[in-house]
């Protein structure tokens, strides 16, 4: 029963090439955009293929969106109030997004003042020293 299904499909598909049904389709001699679910764990595939059939975003995907959509935003802001609770807000996106990960820490998404913290302590640490350094010359000179 089958077979004969196939022979079937198989004679209407050379009709339609011989009609020309199958020339001019979109994306006719582009590559195929095959979905690439290989970093999806496993047991969520068919799940999260059946939120995408029915147009839903994973929350994952729905937060790094929303997150990259911040960033551009943060970019071009040059009031510094507004800057700083846009960059509040994004931190606080991205905890939210590391959070909801079971994965390793290494993965986990860098929030935005880390650089900016290390600087000024480095900045501290290093007039903290000077200023050591500034007081034993003082108290050799005294």
């Amino acid at each position: 029963m089958i077979q004969g299904f196939t022979k079937i499909v198989e004679e209407r598909i050379r009709r339609a090439q011989k009609k020309g049904d199958f020339e001019n389709l979109e994306g006719a001699g582009k590559p195929l955009k095959l979905n690439d679910d290989h970093n999806s764990p496993e047991e969520l595939r068919l799940a999260y293929k059946i939120l995408k059939n029915a147009d839903i975003i994973p929350p994952e995907i729905a937060l790094k969106n929303e997150i990259l959509c911040t960033e551009d935003l943060l970019q071009g802001m040059t009031d510094t109030a507004e800057k700083y609770r846009t960059l509040k807000k994004l931190n606080f996106m991205i905890m939210r997004l590391n959070d909801m990960r079971s994965g390793s820490i290494e993965f986990e998404v860098p929030q935005h003042y880390s650089d900016k913290l290390i600087d000024r302590l480095e900045t501290s640490h290093s007039k903290r020293e000077n200023n050591k350094t500034t007081e034993a010359i003082s108290k050799i000179n005294a």
